[in-house]
């Protein structure tokens, strides 16, 4: 199966110049995928073009990723409505390096044949005189040809800064150095990059006279028509500090059946036997979420490591009524807090959890969790209250032994009600 045959199954190919397939027939080619620097970790949406990078470098072709030190400098109108806030050069080295750290992970960096590279735009264009690239460049493209691009035009009635109309010219640069360089005959991104990407491929034609290739992605959405890789807390992102492993993977957990069978296509290497073979057993008993389970865990394990994939998987079982005593007690801390976010918390001294408190005095006058101890005694006859998972009467005392991480306690009423008590 052709690199282009894969990207199609997959649903991972929307625009692609004539000649392509050809090109990518006749030998190892070069491509590469612009990332711009505009904050310190590859979100969810980042892996759709890198997954394009890894199975072309599995066809066997040489995969470049690229910061855009220097593009990020800019900013791309496409598909935006408004100018992007610029980010200052301190920020941007910084959230280069997390990026590189970050892409370290996808791609084969130490193949003999066609090992990745990653490249930083920043290095050719920092000193580039602003003259010299008007006189080089610029001369090269004409206004009118550029005004016919989508990602300009849709920007001319709400406002496009000059700054923001270079960006194109600068991307088709890149492409042209790179070809220069690096012998790089293909640009793959997103469908929204297609202008861009073909005023570089143009460029190149019109400097010197050779040939270079474009692929997009289509823009990758929600069945529901909502955007993709967007919860209540903003993007889905890579680094543990902003979307937590737990969370991470109760995204993909949580993905309807009309999205899950797009997505394993999309973020996984299942073969396409592989993959329709779990679609058929994941149709059987769609209950089950057979589908959910394996895109979550591939997905998770590939991005944080298998080990942090098992904590997310206890802690999913702690929440959803199948984890033990034991279990809860092995949680770290981040983990914790991740699973019982946005449940009601009550504060408590920890000295008087240290000298013991009757259960019914816990629940009732030291944290409030129960109006009274009238209240409290009837919830425990009737068999409804645990403590860090487990069953307790009214004659339980609450004790230092019951603290999570030395601060916390878990008090569950009923299948789904969970307070946590936080002792400090």
């Amino acid at each position: 199966m052709t690199f282009v045959e894969e990207l199609k199954w997959r649903g991972m190919l929307h625009d692609i110049t004539p000649g392509t397939d050809e090109q990518l027939s006749k030998e190892l080619t070069t491509a590469y995928v612009g990332i711009d620097p505009t904050a310190d970790s590859l979100h969810i949406g980042h892996l759709v073009s890198i997954m394009m990078l890894k199975h072309f470098q599995k066809a066997g072709h040489k995969p470049i990723p690229l910061i855009g030190g220097a593009t990020g400098m800019i900013g791309d109108p496409s598909g935006k409505t408004e100018e992007r806030a610029l980010l200052s050069e301190e920020v941007l080295r910084h959230n280069e390096k997390a990026i590189q750290k970050q892409l370290l992970k996808f791609l084969d960096f130490d193949s003999p044949k066609n090992k990745a590279e990653i490249v930083n735009n920043y290095d050719w264009m920092k000193d580039f005189s602003f003259l010299k690239f008007l006189r080089d460049i610029g001369k090269k493209l004409t206004i009118n040809y550029m005004l016919s691009k989508d990602s300009v035009k849709t920007r001319l009635e709400t406002g496009l800064s000059f700054t923001e109309f270079s960006y194109q010219l600068i991307q088709a640069y890149d492409f042209l150095h790179l070809y220069n360089t690096k012998n790089c005959k293909l640009q793959m991104g997103g469908s929204d990059q297609w202008g861009n990407i073909t005023s570089g491929t143009e460029l190149i034609r019109r400097t010197t006279g050779g040939e270079a290739y474009a692929i997009t992605c289509p823009l990758i959405t929600k069945a529901d028509g909502n955007k993709f890789g967007k919860t209540e807390q903003g993007n889905v992102w890579l680094d543990p500090r902003y979307t937590s492993p737990y969370h991470f993977y109760q995204f993909w957990l949580n993905c309807s059946d009309a999205d899950v069978e797009r997505y394993i296509k999309i973020f996984t290497l299942f073969s396409k036997e592989e993959t329709q073979h779990l679609i058929e057993e994941h149709l059987k008993e769609p209950g089950l979420r057979k589908l959910q389970k394996t895109l979550a865990k591939d997905i998770t394990v590939r991005v944080h490591g298998k080990e942090e994939y098992n904590t997310a998987v206890e802690a999913s079982e702690i929440l959803f009524g199948k984890g033990t005593t034991d279990t809860l007690m092995k949680l770290p801390e981040d983990v914790l807090l991740s699973v019982f976010e946005g449940v009601p918390q009550y504060k408590l001294d920890k000295n008087q959890v240290q000298q013991s408190i009757p259960v019914v005095e816990f629940l009732s006058e030291k944290t409030g969790i129960l109006p009274s101890k009238g209240e409290a005694r009837r919830a425990l006859k009737e068999g409804s209250i645990s403590i860090n998972k487990q069953k307790v009467n009214n004659t339980y005392i609450v004790s230092e032994n019951d603290l999570l991480n030395s601060k916390y306690v878990l008090v569950q009423r009923g299948k789904k009600k969970y307070f946590l008590v936080i002792a400090s």
